[in-house]
């Protein structure tokens, strides 16, 4: 889920937040790629032992019990973008901050500014950091974080390009437990983009698990496993969904256990998180109906 700027446009790659990589100056900035969740029928639960227990998840960061909540990708420079979010009601539980492929150069007083708004209403706002699936040297990530914390205060670092194997645990150990050490009460999101290794449910508050088109999402197929969580852990994000389509698609989000939802009609090329969706006060409402 990563975003594109005026200066630079970023690559395309499968669908994953993390794979449209956005660049901004002041004026122009790289809008990266929302996470989209594909999910299918459930397969019958892959094993009775205990999961491994989760990491503690901060009250901000949850959606009511029984609720789901909205999630922006807020990859674009604009400030109406960010304003139309924040002040639709319900208002989404997180946006996510992505300056410049990440944290930037240097602070911006435009982005600070928004980052105040979102906070005061209650948003939770997460900093964006690509980890290269894994091949990114964990002190650049960690760089990051502590910048994201000093130059705009956010409540916690959003890990793009996650694949999610076993092989990639203790990398991902090392810096969940730098952003948590490094940002009070820390709210940590990966985005494998697709269903993990189970083992890193103990790692972050909220995984990524599918970032796709909603034709996509009608064939994808979901882990038993997903029903030793709960649903506050799992966010879907899904493109090019027609309009008629949106209340089915947050009906079915529900029944695949997702507790944060992105939908937008957007299409998957040239880029899906270029702007708000074109039903988002439709999307907010039948998102928390059951609230």
């Amino acid at each position: 889920m990563s975003p594109t700027t005026g200066r630079a446009a970023g690559r395309r790659g499968p669908r994953r937040l993390a794979r449209i990589l956005v660049g901004l100056r002041a004026a122009a900035v790289l809008l990266p790629v929302a996470a989209t969740c594909a999910c299918g029928t459930f397969a019958p639960p892959a094993s009775s032992s205990r999961p491994p227990q989760p990491a503690p998840r901060p009250a901000a960061a949850q959606p009511k019990r029984g609720c789901q909540a909205t999630f922006v990708p807020s990859y674009f420079y604009s400030g109406g973008g960010w304003i139309q979010a924040m002040t639709t009601r319900p208002a989404p539980g997180v946006m996510l901050l992505n300056v410049d492929n990440g944290v930037g150069s240097a602070p911006l007083a435009h982005f600070k500014t928004l980052v105040d708004r979102a906070q005061a209403a209650g948003i939770t706002v997460l900093g964006y950091s690509s980890t290269l699936n894994g091949q990114r040297p964990a002190a650049e990530v960690e760089a990051e974080v502590a910048k994201y914390k000093a130059w705009y205060g956010v409540n916690g670092i959003f890990l793009d390009l996650t694949r999610g194997t076993a092989s990639e645990l203790s990398y991902y150990r090392q810096l969940a437990s730098y952003i948590r050490g490094t940002v009070p009460n820390a709210v940590v999101w990966m985005n494998p983009g697709t269903y993990p290794d189970q083992s890193f449910m103990s790692i972050a508050n909220v995984v990524l698990v599918f970032e796709g088109s909603y034709a996509s999402y009608l064939q994808d197929q979901v882990p038993g496993w997903i029903s030793q969580y709960q649903p506050d852990q799992f966010a879907h994000v899904i493109y090019a969904t027609p309009p008629p389509d949106l209340a089915y698609t947050v009906r079915l989000s529900r029944e695949r256990r997702a507790g944060y939802l992105y939908v937008t009609n957007l299409p998957g090329s040239p880029n899906p998180y270029s702007a708000m969706p074109g039903y988002w006060a439709q999307e907010a409402s039948a998102i928390q109906a059951n609230c």
